[in-house]
Parts: C-alpha cells; structure tokens; sequence
C-alpha cells in the first residue's frame, strides 16, 4: 500500500471541496445568468461587466494576487484561506463569464502546451487560474506534437513515447485532469494534435521510415529536414497514403478523444515548408508523391492503361516525349484516348488519334496537374480520415491552417500545398493569421481572405500571435489586432491567441523545469499600455 501524504491528502479534499462548490454555483448561476447579461452593454471599450475586470474581461492585478495567496495558503492545509479562495476564483470566473457574454469575442482562447511539473500538487490550479485571469474562456492544450502524445507512461497505446515520462507519474493522466481543470473555470477544453508531422522520434523508427513521405529525388521528408532544406519545426512527415500511417493517427486520435474533449484541433495539416526556391514547387519530381503507397494510388488514378503507363512514364523523369505517347499508343492499340480521374476528353477511334508529338504537350500539362491534385488530395484524405472519429463521437473538430498555404506562385504551387479550401465543410477553420507588416492589416487582410471562401463565418475562428499590451516581432500588441479584427470582422465570434507561454514567458518556464512559482503578470499594465481603435489599422505602433 502506498500512503498519501498529509500535503496530498490535503490537496485532495481541497479539490474535491472545489468541485462541491462548482456544482452549487453552477446552479445559482444558470438562474441568475439570463437577468445579469441584459443589464450589460456590448461593445469592446465600453465600461466592462464587472469592476473586477476589464474591457478585455481581464481581472485586475490586485484580485489575481490575492487569489494566488489563498491558494497557496490552502494549499497548505488553511481552510479559512480554502474556503476564500474558492468563492474569489468562482466570482472570477462568473465575471469573466459573463464578461465574455457582452464583449466581443465571445470566445477567447489560448493554446497552451503543458509540462510534466504540472502534476505537481495545486499546479494546474494555479496555471488555470491564471487563463481566466487573462479573460479566456477557451483552452487548446496540445495533446499530440513533436513526436510525444500526452497520455499516461502506463496508458498509452500509440506508437509515440508519452510527454511525461517519469515513474512518479506514470499513471497520472495530465491530458484529461487539464480538461477537468479547464471545465471547473467554465473553460471548453480542445485537444490539439499535429497531423501529418508525425515527429523525428516516429521518423526515426526502423519500422516506420518507410512510411514517410519521398521527393523523386530519393529523400524522404526526415531526411530533408536533417539537411536543413526544411523550414523550423519541420521534421518527419508522414506519406498521407500510407495504410500503417493512417492506422498509427487514428489510433492516437481515438485515444486522445477518450479524454472527451470539448473539440478537437488538427494541426500540420499539410507538407513541409520548404525554403529558398524550393518554398515553391514547379517540378513534379518536388512533390512528396513518390512513396510506395503515395504512387501506387496515383497509378490507380489511371482509367485505362494507356492513362496509367503515362502516370508511370512521368513519374519517372518529370516530364514526357513523343517517343513516350507513340509507344503508349502501340502498346494498347484498341485504346483511344489515355484516361485518368478527371479527365474526360471526347471519344475518339485509335485510328483517328492525332499525332504523339501534338497530343504530347498537352498531356504533359494535364499529368502536373494531375499529380499536383493527388498530392493535396492526399492531405485533404487524411485529414478527414483523422477527423471522423471526433466527429462520430460529437466533438467538434476544426483544421488550423495558413491563410495563403493554398497559393498558385507563377507557374508553381506553394510547397505546403495546405489547400484549406478543399477541407470539409463540417470542420471548423483556424486560419493562423501570423502577418508580420507592422500593423494590424496584413493580419486582417489574411482574415478576410478566408472569410471570403467559407460561407459561415461563425466557424472560422482566427489564431494570432502576440502579448498584451506591447508589440512583438513586427506584430502589434494583442489589443491592437483586436480591435482591428473587430471592426474589419465582427461576425467572427472566436479569436485564439498564441500562445499562453508567450503571456507569461516566466511562469512558463517555470512550469517546464519545477521551479518555484513566480509572481503574477502585471495585469494591470494593460490598462495603462490599451491602444485606441482608431491606431491599429495602417500604423505602425511605437516602440
């Protein structure tokens, strides 16, 4: 038997008594909420809901500190300090809650990635705390990255090694006590995973490499981050047609939504970001196509043989001769036309076909095209594939992409052939607008470009990036994009920002490496450092 101590029994019973006051504020609040939203105002920048917070629904420094006080202090085993702390952390969340009702947006969120430490006793406590304080009501807690999955050591059924490894904690599940956390501050809780980037660790298995995805010039996709041809954080992406792929995901995807989540998030929905001039692909022999499995199915988008030796032909030196149509067309003499998937030219007798060398260059347009639309397919494919098990089990599900990782440039295609357009309609869009131009308007023009494509704008659901209250990396202040966002989009009802660790860089580092908690951001700074609406579109903010 393995006995408590007298610290984690008190922790315990602390939460426990947490959660018993919850359920009693919950109903008083259910009766009391309807009343209370139609004696308050709607609009950023007008007076807030509460005294307590501000017009970002943030709580106010002096409150956030004596939260953080009684919770230490019950923490320890003070039940007065308990007791308080508890009814100071309802009334914030009841505010902010309420805050979040008449200011827009209505849904604030921020992506949060969360440490072994913080199974440390009271340590998620304090790391939600400081979420509501900053006035989010939503928190996407990534669950699959960098070749890690947060599931417990000894509950794992994945083929990737869990984020928290230490013994001590190897039956503690930080995924869904995080959830529950988030929940008890009336916060929805998504779980957010990458998608195709499947991770170095995975890449490097043995029995794994060979399901990620190959250039025609023999690399694989880990071997062409190794050689520094792929942009930061990329590194081992999984050919999208690989049957042992598909299965590894979707049996990290459905044991990640064992935890029940309020959503589901895919991330890496596409192919490496590539630099130099290879950031635009414009050869077939660039495209992450030549896997076996991401072949044969391009094959079988043959309709004919004629069609499918050509596929091969192509697939082999990038580009077709005259020599390649004649010898097609002497090899299967009783076929006309070659035929692939969406290719439907008219009828024609082989007899009366026109000549190889006329025929040539327009069926060499047609197979880029061809093998362009296969490689997005197969992005598109697995991304639904991953989806589905949410979306059978009620959770909502939504695909973060770039705006402009959809792009034609010139003759070529943007290399991450991210086409968000094509993703299902079903699925939430989290456009990542990161323009970095000095003001808000590249962020909003990245904004809009999706909202011009997707027809609900309810579910288009913007990421940015930045800190209150100051710019940051050619980015103006989080207020800033705001304010922007609104008066450029104010249908939009969600907003998340990246990313918690950027909000308080100190705690975060904290929480990675066990050390002592630090002092509360200064949340009141914000008050004194807000940017007029009028400042944000077209300026440059001052340093």
């Amino acid at each position: 038997m393995v006995l408590k101590t007298e610290k984690e029994s008190g922790y315990r019973n602390y939460r426990q008594s947490w959660q018993r006051t919850i359920l009693w504020r919950r109903t008083i609040q259910g009766l009391l909420l309807s009343s209370a939203i139609t004696l308050l105002v709607q609009s950023v920048g007008t007076a807030s809901a509460s005294a307590s917070v501000n017009q970002f629904c943030q709580v106010s420094q002096s409150e956030a500190a004596e939260k953080e006080a009684l919770r230490v202090a019950g923490l320890e085993g003070d039940a007065t300090a308990q007791r308080q702390y508890q009814e100071i952390a309802q009334r914030h969340i009841a505010e902010v809650q309420r805050c979040r009702q008449t200011q827009w947006p209505k849904n604030q969120a921020v992506w949060l990635r969360l440490y072994q430490c913080d199974l440390q006793a009271g340590q998620l406590d304090a790391l939600m705390d400081r979420i509501v304080n900053l006035g989010y009501n939503q928190v996407y807690i990534e669950a699959f990255s960098n070749g890690q999955v947060l599931l417990p050591k000894n509950d794992n059924p994945t083929n990737w090694p869990s984020v928290v490894q230490a013994d001590q904690y190897a039956d503690r599940d930080l995924l869904a006590e995080a959830i529950d956390a988030a929940r008890e501050r009336e916060m929805d809780a998504y779980a957010w995973m990458f998608t195709m980037n499947c991770g170095y660790s995975y890449g490097q298995r043995s029995d794994r490499r060979q399901v990620l995805a190959r250039n025609g010039f023999g690399d694989d996709t880990l071997a062409y981050a190794d050689q520094g041809n792929s942009g930061p954080s990329e590194d081992a992406f999984i050919d999208p047609y690989n049957r042992q792929a598909q299965n590894d995901y979707a049996q990290m995807v459905i044991a990640v939504l064992a935890r029940r989540p309020d959503g589901a998030l895919y991330d890496y929905v596409r192919y490496p970001r590539l630099t130099g001039p290879s950031s635009v692909v414009s050869n077939v022999r660039n495209l992450w196509i030549y896997g076996p499995a991401a072949n044969q199915a391009l094959v079988n988008r043959g309709m004919n043989n004629k069609g499918k030796e050509l596929i091969r032909r192509f697939m082999q030196r990038g580009y077709l001769t005259d020599g390649d149509v004649a010898q097609v067309d002497r090899l299967y003499p009783n076929e006309g036309e070659p035929l692939w998937q969406s290719r439907n030219p008219p009828r024609v007798d082989p007899k009366d076909l026109a000549p190889a060398s006329a025929r040539r260059p327009g069926l060499q347009e047609e197979l880029w095209r061809l093998r362009v639309a296969h490689a997005i397919q197969g992005v598109v494919d697995f991304l639904q594939a991953g989806a589905v098990p949410a979306r059978r089990a009620g959770i909502p599900t939504g695909a973060v992409f770039f705006p402009y990782g959809n792009r034609a440039i010139g003759s070529g295609y943007d290399a991450r052939l991210q086409h968000w357009s094509r993703f299902p309609s079903w699925m939430e869009s989290h456009p990542m607008a990161y323009g970095t131009c000095g003001n808000a308007s590249c962020i909003v023009d990245q904004v809009r470009r999706v909202l011009s494509v997707r027809s609900n704008p309810r579910t288009v659901k913007p990421a940015i990036a930045g800190v209150w209250g100051a710019a940051r990396d050619n980015r103006p202040s989080l207020e800033a994009q705001m304010y922007a966002l609104q008066r450029a989009a104010p249908q939009i009802e969600t907003v998340s920002h990246w990313a918690f660790s950027w909000q308080d860089a100190e705690f975060d580092r904290e929480r990675k490496f066990c050390q002592p908690s630090a002092q509360q951001p200064n949340l009141d700074l914000l008050r004194s450092n807000r940017i007029a609406p009028e400042e944000t579109i077209g300026q440059t903010p001052a340093p």
